[in-house]
């Protein structure tokens, strides 16, 4: 998907990453340090994930961290977030909401103000109203976000575009990635999403494993080294002022999931149909960005769940030493 002219174009160039110890950020490293390019993470996660990569342990809530750390910085990936299950991010508004929201417009605000060449900013499918399948052009304003927390992420959409709007900024890139999981993910069973869930549950021996519904919930699931491509290409083409999709392009059902993982996992499992399923379909529209910065997510649902399951059999702890927003 990455293309040698980018690979030769990211090469020298002093790049920060927030968010750089996590699901997408640490593949966006990988791929930056490869070409040649002076990576800074920065997190408040206690990893260390490429050994070319500088780490450095900061709070971006802190808008005088943010100015110092953006200094001299040709790009800026911000891709730090806050990630939770359906339940915490609804019972648990405030640690999900308030920290996102100052993180964003923190690190937006000091780019701008230290002249940043480029700048991609990792918004989420939680941004639009509910629908089955997620189109940018039908993305409307005055719509509600589909969950409480996507009102943080549209708002810092939202001060990208004041910013183009005021100072005709177009270098700053916005991508709506979907349920994105991968090595690195969150795989703390407090509040991990489903993928990291199942496989938590399924090591930790639950027999049968129960899970919620009667498994004909349809999902976007993207691997994160794909979203992570597509992360970089929005930076290197730039989005023209709205954001775009990065998605898998394709829909699966959480009983193709559930019997994904079982082609290669020997565990019982059974659905649980007194439990609700959720919305029946959430699907992204990939199509503008295969056309625009030419995304083209390869990886099928199975191997990209082998890989996350290899990841996660000698990283089982690895959750511990990260930041957990949803416990005091």
């Amino acid at each position: 998907m990455i293309q040698r002219e980018l690979l030769k174009f990211l090469k020298g160039k002093k790049i920060l990453v927030t968010g750089g110890t996590g699901l997408i950020g640490r593949q966006v490293v990988e791929i930056i340090c490869d070409a040649g390019a002076m990576a800074t993470i920065v997190s408040l996660d206690q990893v260390k994930v490429h050994e070319s990569a500088e780490h450095i342990l900061g709070d971006i809530t802190d808008f005088s961290f943010c100015r110092e750390i953006t200094k001299g910085i040709d790009f800026v990936f911000h891709l730090a977030g806050i990630k939770g299950s359906i339940e915490v991010s609804r019972t648990q508004l405030a640690s999900h909401f308030v920290p996102t929201l100052m993180m964003n417009t923190n690190m937006l605000e000091a780019s701008r103000i230290n002249n940043i060449s480029k700048l991609v900013y990792t918004s989420s499918i939680g941004a639009y109203a509910n629908a089955e399948v997620f189109k940018e052009s039908d993305y409307r304003l005055d719509s509600m976000p589909m969950d409480f927390a996507g009102w943080a992420k549209r708002v810092a959409e939202l001060q990208i575009h004041a910013y183009m709007v005021q100072y005709n900024m177009k270098n700053f890139a916005v991508v709506r990635p979907c349920n994105v999981y991968g090595p690195g993910d969150n795989f703390d069973p407090e509040n991990a999403m489903v993928i990291p869930s199942l496989m938590y549950r399924i090591h930790q021996g639950e027999n049968p494993v129960k899970i919620w519904g009667d498994g004909a919930a349809i999902r976007d699931f993207a691997y994160s080294r794909d979203v992570a491509e597509g992360v970089i290409l929005a930076l290197y083409h730039g989005t023209n002022g709205t954001f775009l999709n990065l998605g898998s392009g394709k829909g699966h059902s959480i009983k193709d999931l559930v019997e994904a993982l079982h082609s290669f996992i020997d565990f019982k499992y059974e659905f649980d149909t007194t439990k609700p399923s959720g919305a029946p379909v959430r699907v992204m529209d990939i199509s503008l960005a295969v056309k625009t910065i030419g995304y083209l997510p390869s990886t099928s649902l199975v191997d990209g769940l082998k890989k996350t399951w290899d990841w996660f059999l000698t990283h089982q702890d690895e959750y511990l030493k990260k930041k957990n927003y949803f416990r005091s």
